[in-house]
This record gives C-alpha cells, structure tokens and sequence, in this order.
C-alpha cells in the first residue's frame, strides 16, 4: 500500500471517529453536567466544612470520613438500610417470580391478571406512598380494618418502632413488584414450549419442571433483577421522606435519608457528600460481588 493510500485511509478513519464523537457529543455534555460534575463535586464537599448557609467555610481534608466512621449513628442507619434491603429484595423477587409464573401462560383470562400485576409501575412513589398512608392509618385504615375480623388489635404501622420498617417495606415491595414482575414474565415467555412437552412427557411434574428446567433458563433474568432491584433499595428515599421521615426512633433512617437531612436540612454538605461517597462505595463493592460470585450460577445461552 501506498504512503498516498494509507494517508488517505487515516483520513477517512479520523472523519468517522471525529463524525461519531460528534452524534455522542450531547449524550457526553449530559454525563458531564449531571454525573462526572457533581461527583467530582461530592468528592470535593466531603474535605470541607460549610457554614450554616451551606457556604464552604473550611478545608478539613479526611476529618469528615474520620467523624463519620467514629459516629455510631452512621452504622446504625447502615444497618437499618441493609435490612431494609434485606426485606425488601428477595421478597420483591421471590413474589413477583411466584406471579409471573402463574400468568405467564395463555389461559383464558390471564392478559387481566397481567395487567393488574404490572399496574404498580406506572404510579409514582409519591402517590403510592399517599396510598399506603391511607391503608396505614391506625383508626381510618383498611389494614387495621381487615385484621380486626380476625381478632387482631388495631397495629401502629407507622408509629411503632417494631413495625415501621416493616411498613415501609411493604409498600416498597408492592412499589418494586410491577416492573419485576414485568420483566421476570418477559423473561419466562421467552422459555420454549417444547421444553415444557418434553419434560411433561418424560415424567416431570409442574413443580420439578420450573425448579430444574426453567429456572436455570431464567438465571440471567433474575440475575439482572437482582443487581437492579439491590441498588434500588440502596437509595430508597421517596416513600421513607413521606411515611415516616426516618421515624420513629430512627427505626426506618437509611443512609440516603440521613444524606438528605445532612445536606438539605442541616446544611452540613461535608458529612452528607461523605456518606454519600461511602454508600456509593458499598453499591460497587456489592454490584463487583455479584457479578464475580453470583454470576457464575448464571446459565448463558
């Protein structure tokens, strides 16, 4: 080849390169404004200590991390987050899977069932948790309503310390549960009926069918609802601000709630840019253990 050509081909590959920088051009100006800024401007905050108006004051260097760490509330909110994720996830997960599993055929009737399931993803968080207020509410509410025929005293859902993160779960799982079960259905259509008529045929039962057939081909579905639904409870926030404001007694103020009232309520954007650099830490220390571990379970095909 030559010099002329290959002169020319570098050309044409330096047109196309510089052609396809340009289309990403305003996806780039998007990340930059709305991720790589406040993120190197988090990081920035989390060494300095503001004044009551939220103005930088001081440069403190690691001082906040240092405070952090030695503050047992900081842990107390973290272990509030993680049980809340642990009430929350592999609940939404294993409820939507039991009802993806009894709509995903096509009898008569189930397009109703669907719909009903999957209606929870188009309300917002903030109607969802005004919904649920209502349902919660000690003497107006139908849950206390309902229980009483059975005998039940009326429960202070979101007043009683032992019950309000339960609270909240539960209509967080109820929240979760429709974009899941979507894609969790979704996933289960995708199985081939003629697994299903061969196995049927070799003997095995509806129950033996799913756990050792069509849940290995359901593995990477799961798997990409896991990773999804763990950082979703991370940085759960809407429902807690508007049920219970981290209350009672702490019992339901996760770690992105204690963020928001560091930041916004009590304009310490030091701390708050600090915790927020280590929940973000945990989120990828979580999702990097997922993919290493977990990911090996999944059947690929």
């Amino acid at each position: 080849m030559s010099a002329q050509t290959q002169a020319a081909s570098r050309k044409a590959q330096w047109k196309e390169g510089a052609l396809g920088y340009l289309f990403l051009a305003p996806s780039l100006l998007v990340f930059i404004c709305f991720l790589f800024y406040p993120m190197l401007r988090s990081i920035y905050l989390s060494m300095t200590l503001t004044d009551p108006r939220g103005r930088v004051a001081d440069f403190v260097g690691l001082d906040n991390f240092k405070d952090l760490f030695s503050s047992g509330q900081f842990f107390t909110n973290l272990k509030v987050t993680l049980l809340f994720v642990l009430l929350t996830v592999p609940t939404t997960i294993i409820w939507s899977l039991v009802l993806a599993a009894l709509t995903h055929n096509k009898l008569r009737g189930m397009k109703a069932f669907q719909f009903v399931f999957s209606l929870p993803i188009v309300i917002s968080v903030g109607t969802g948790s005004i919904i649920w207020s209502l349902l919660f509410h000690p003497t107006a509410g139908m849950l206390n309503y309902f229980i009483g025929f059975i005998g039940i005293s009326p429960i202070s859902w979101l007043a009683d310390p032992n019950w309000a993160l339960v609270s909240v779960s539960l209509m967080t799982v109820w929240m979760n549960m429709g974009f899941v079960y979507i894609v969790l259905l979704s996933g289960l259509q995708g199985v081939p009926d003629d697994l299903y008529e061969s196995a049927k045929i070799d003997g095995s039962g509806p129950v033996r069918t799913f756990l050792q057939i069509v849940l290995p081909l359901l593995s990477p579905t799961l798997f990409f609802v896991l990773i999804v639904s763990v950082i979703g409870a991370f940085q759960a926030f809407g429902q807690i601000h508007i049920l219970t404001k981290g209350g009672p007694m702490d019992t339901t103020n996760v770690v992105v709630y204690s963020i928001y009232q560091d930041a916004f309520i009590n304009f310490r954007f030091g701390i708050g840019s600090a915790q927020a650099l280590v929940l973000f830490a945990i989120i990828l220390a979580l999702t990097v253990f997922q993919f290493k571990v977990l990911e090996k379970k999944v059947h690929y095909q």
